[in-house]
């Protein structure tokens, strides 16, 4: 198991050397630093000097393991739209972000699993068909489309909820959080219906589909003739051994949620990472850029490493492997 342990943590170390690589090609290669600083109005002399202070006139290997020193401690430079430290406007957006991807997570789980199980266990029954054919349209519509179609009936026409912003937030040191307030709650029901649809359809199916697998297997007719009760068979061997694809699957999507919740951010101008991301892309703000990327590809390595770990305990023959 120990060893199983160090295999995934050196790989976490790989793709983030992989990922620092392609970071400092965007923060080095894709525009000029001092041009985007000091502007097109700057002397030669400036520019030189400039040029110095960052370091740029040194080889790239140099300048590589600079970035990844910095980067370590989480210095990616300063913004060049925002003239602020890249790492404080990461962790002042990084809350709504999470608390966003954290409420969908959660309301996809609690529903996407239970559907799924009573779908495998009632395959034909007019209410599955039902739930069925609604998450093949979950799963086919598009995110920015189900969030406008929320904005137009929640906020247009019923006047319910607010259609743009975070609502009133509370402030737990560097964290804020809309969880405190009814506004803040309020602000969060749109935003997470949005990006949760998919995720329940998605796993919805899945589990439905890996149950049914599984109760076609020997060992769930030898627990029959056990004598143990439906209860037992289903959610204790059927389900549990319909998990690992389910959190396989669960642990990708959160890390594409955190990735790609641009859309809704953009949809409800929600003040996460996606609309800062999308503010440096306009603007060209490459230190942003490159400091998303870094977090992202941290964020999906350890989501990888916190899988396996999971399926230690899912299934205890892998602990052996």
């Amino acid at each position: 198991m120990l060893s199983l342990v160090l295999r995934r943590l050196g790989s976490v170390l790989l793709v983030m050397l992989v990922v620092a690589g392609m970071s400092f090609l965007i923060f080095n290669y894709l525009g000029d630093p001092v041009n985007n600083i000091l502007g097109v109005n700057a002397t030669l002399d400036e520019r030189d000097a400039l040029r110095r202070t960052l370091g740029l006139d040194q080889p790239t290997w140099v300048q590589f393991w600079r970035f990844l020193e910095r980067a370590v401690v989480g210095d990616f430079g300063i913004s060049y739209r925002n003239r602020l430290p890249v790492l404080e406007l990461i962790l002042s957006r990084l809350p709504a972000t999470l608390e966003l991807v954290f409420c969908a997570t959660v309301l996809a789980l609690g529903l996407g699993i239970p559907i799924g199980v009573y779908c495998a266990l009632r395959p034909r029954g007019a209410v599955s068909r039902v739930l069925q054919i609604v998450a093949l349209v979950g799963i086919s519509i598009p995110q920015f489309l189900i969030g406008m179609l929320l904005i137009l009936i929640l906020s247009v026409e019923l006047r319910w909820l607010s259609a743009f912003g975070r609502g009133e937030v509370v402030q737990i040191g560097w964290w804020s959080t809309g969880l405190l307030t009814e506004s803040g709650r309020q602000a969060l029901i749109m935003p997470v219906i949005t990006l949760a649809v998919f995720q329940i359809s998605m796993i919805m199916r899945l589990v439905q589909g890996e149950m049914q697998e599984v109760m076609r297997a020997d060992f769930i007719k030898f627990a029959r003739a056990r004598g143990l009760s439906d209860r037992s068979v289903h959610l204790r061997h059927a389900l549990r051994n319909s998990l690992l694809p389910v959190v396989t699957v669960v642990g990708m999507q959160i890390g594409s949620l955190i990735a790609f919740a641009i859309v809704c951010e953009a949809v409800f101008q929600w003040p996460g990472l996606g609309l800062l991301i999308l503010q440096a892309i306009e603007y060209a703000d490459f230190p942003v850029m490159a400091a998303y990327l870094a977090f992202v590809g941290f964020g999906f390595a350890m989501i990888n490493l916190t899988v396996d770990m999971i399926y230690l305990f899912i299934d205890p023959r892998m602990r052996r492997a």
